[in-house]
């Protein structure tokens, strides 16, 4: 295992010290910080925690808005030996207050108005300590305002595990409580070190950060930066002109998303189109962009690498498609990033080969160290996997719950969730295949397919659809019998007024359009 792998988060910032120290780290859209004041900043911040009596190992809450101040907290926690647990800013303070007391968080570092909502049932438990963004007068006892941080060095434990616990990311939560992934030291770091050798990453890159750091591709877009001496450009507006604007003014040689945010960029630059000299590469993950939307990126991003990734919280990064078989493949997942193991399992047979099926599985340095104080769902979750025995013993891997196809080359395609397929007229039919028919009329901005029980064909194929300004249910219904086999076929089309909820990463919270749907809150046609 690299020697890299085995240190602590602290050191991913302090590494940077003293020959970067002038390097620009950090860039909000009214702020640049170099490597020497964000490490300063960090220091204050753990200076704080230790004032307060945080001890190594102790949860520490960042629910900040993405920016400098959000990194400072993180590698400060960090260098208290402190737990980051990073509640993404969009979330309630029920969401919070949850996390807070699931995770027994001793410290929280947040804005003055979220710290205000933390009231009646969602009020935290007496000794909480806050750190606070913002107004600071008329703070109640046990708050601190950010900007009375007190200058100097924080004191750094003096070993650290790297198979320790360094941070909980917690799941949404769209299907129940949220749960807590936990991260260790080498867990972030292994990803770090994979994602950058693969996608090529250096000191030079400036890559442009839209998704939050709560989320696991997200943080490790922030963790590249800061192993390599590069440099992170915020942009926590969502808006896909503000995104464009920010990656040509910064000269952003990176910019990574979600199939929702390229689905708009793509629109966006389609109409408008706008040079990008410096860009280099581009990433998607968390989840499959639509076939006419793959087809329109090298239009839109001319000369530009595209790479198509897939990863899970509970092993960070897995798979990823070389920029070099994107012609040929569009839509494939790939194989396995450096550093892991990635395998399509047919249970109780094997491992799917070519032309076949199975559950995607993950082994290595990346698998997380499972779910906080949930032992009976981590051992559901990641677990050894029999039919991987001969290769790698008893060795856990994280199973997925994603079907996956491999090809002849051993590349894999993402067929569905498990629990999501549809089973009608005798067929098992994915969602995404539905999907993608219906993305290629260009009639919709956003489409879900799901299945509903029917007591002739076994299921029925239903979707709920965001129209674009040309499209409607009759224009849509023509195609897709121009487009798909009988059994495809939708039975309903619900039409959904506005854009589809997202998740917290920006992905579409399918739980919640399906519910909406099935409740009938959305008109159909």
């Amino acid at each position: 295992m690299s020697d890299q792998f085995d240190r602590d988060m602290w050191r991913m910032l302090s590494d940077n010290l003293p020959a970067g120290a002038d390097r620009i780290a950090a860039i909000d859209h009214d702020r640049r910080i170099s490597y020497a004041a964000l490490a300063s900043e960090a220091d204050r911040v753990a200076g704080w925690l230790a004032s307060r009596g945080i001890r190594p190992g102790e949860r520490v809450i960042v629910h900040l808005r993405k920016g400098i101040d959000e990194v400072a907290a993180m590698f400060g926690a960090w260098k208290a030996g402190a737990v980051v647990v990073n509640v993404n800013i969009r979330w309630t303070a029920a969401q919070l207050a949850y996390v807070a007391r699931d995770s027994r968080a001793r410290a929280v570092i947040l804005p003055r108005n979220a710290l205000d909502r933390l009231s009646g049932d969602n009020a935290l438990p007496e000794g909480t300590a806050f750190l606070v963004q913002g107004k600071a007068e008329g703070l109640a006892q046990g708050a601190d305002p950010w900007a009375a941080l007190a200058a100097g060095p924080g004191s750094a434990p003096d070993e650290y595990d790297p198979a320790g616990l360094a941070m909980i990311i917690y799941t949404s939560g769209s299907t129940g409580a949220p749960k807590g992934v936990m991260l260790s030291h080498r867990n972030i770091r292994a990803g770090a070190i994979s994602v950058a050798e693969y996608l090529g990453l250096d000191a030079g890159d400036r890559l442009l950060s839209v998704l939050p750091y709560s989320f696991d591709a997200g943080l490790n877009q922030l963790t590249t930066m800061m192993l390599l001496g590069g440099t992170v450009v915020h942009q926590p507006l969502t808006m896909p002109a503000e995104i464009i604007r920010m990656a040509r003014d910064e000269a952003a040689t990176t910019i990574a998303g979600v199939p929702p945010l390229w689905n708009q960029i793509v629109r966006l630059l389609q109409d408008n189109p706008v040079a990008l000299p410096a860009l280099r590469r581009i990433t998607n993950t968390g989840g499959k962009i639509p076939p006419n939307m793959l087809e329109a990126l090298p239009q839109v991003f001319p000369g530009v690498d595209i790479y198509l990734m897939y990863g899970l919280t509970e092993a960070f990064r897995s798979t990823y498609l070389p920029p070099a078989k994107f012609a040929a493949k569009m839509g494939s997942i790939g194989q396995q990033i450096p550093n892991a193991q990635v395998f399509a399992i047919r249970h109780g047979i094997g491992i799917a080969g070519p032309g076949e099926q199975g559950e995607l599985v993950h082994a290595g340095p990346l698998v997380s160290m499972g779910y906080w104080e949930k032992p009976e769902a981590t051992a559901q979750k990641i677990r050894p996997c029999p039919e991987l025995r001969h290769l790698i013993g008893d060795a856990p891997v994280v199973y997925s719950g994603d079907l996956v196809r491999v090809d002849e080359d051993g590349d894999m395609w993402f067929v569905s969730r498990m629990d999501e397929m549809i089973k009608t007229l005798g067929f098992r039919l994915s969602p995404t295949e539905v999907e993608d028919a219906i993305a290629q009329s260009g009639l919709v901005s956003d489409v879900v397919a799901y299945g509903v029980e029917d007591p002739e064909l076994g299921q029925a194929v239903h979707v709920a659809v965001a129209y674009l300004p040309d499209g409607g249910e009759s224009a849509l219904s023509a195609h897709c019998a121009r487009a798909m086999p009988h059994y495809m076929l939708p039975r309903r089309y619900y039409s959904w007024d506005g854009t589809m909820p997202r998740t917290a990463s920006g992905k579409l919270d399918r739980p919640q359009i399906i519910a909406q749907a099935r409740g009938g809150a959305v008109r159909q046609n």
